[in-house]
């Protein structure tokens, strides 16, 4: 039952962070992080550009978007939704926290090389690239995780 709440939880935290934190009962933690993600959201014009990306103008989705401002966004979205979770009681393993920093941190990289990173001239644009990016990164963190795990491990075996 207590991992059904933590998925609950997770995915409403997709939905908008600050939603599980309100599932959670804390009202504060989660109206900040709504705010915050109102404020970086109209800043760097994330819904803006969200509509172009999904009719495949990269393009102007690019040339309307404040990047100073947006970069800030995977890690506020990847935090809000590690906290709600592990508030829920999820993520109670060791390093379970190593995919999701790892996903904010591919994530804004993602961000960053989304104006220029281009396939055969196809570009993947602010919105697609950092997503790409995210489950990359998400990956990448679950391999480190269980990398160190089995480390660990093994270090507790020889001594």
């Amino acid at each position: 039952m207590k991992k059904s709440r933590a998925a609950e939880v997770l995915f409403w935290s997709i939905a908008l962070p600050g939603f599980g934190q309100y599932l959670n009962g804390k009202i504060v933690k989660g109206t900040v992080l709504i705010i915050l993600e109102f404020i970086v959201n109209v800043m760097s014009g994330l819904n803006y550009a969200i509509l172009p990306s999904f009719h495949g103008n990269m393009q102007e989705s690019i040339a309307h978007t404040d990047f100073q401002w947006l970069m800030f966004y995977p890690c506020l979205y990847l935090f809000g939704m590690w906290d709600a979770y592990r508030d829920a009681g999820g993520g109670n393993e060791p390093f379970a926290f190593l995919p999701f920093v790892f996903a904010a941190f591919v994530g804004t990289i993602g961000v960053v090389y989304s104006p220029v990173f281009n396939i055969n001239g196809i570009y993947f644009g602010v919105i697609w690239l950092p997503i790409i990016f995210l489950i990359l990164g998400f990956f990448i963190g679950s391999l480190i995780r269980k990398i160190v795990l089995k480390r660990l491990s093994s270090n507790d075996t020889v001594v």
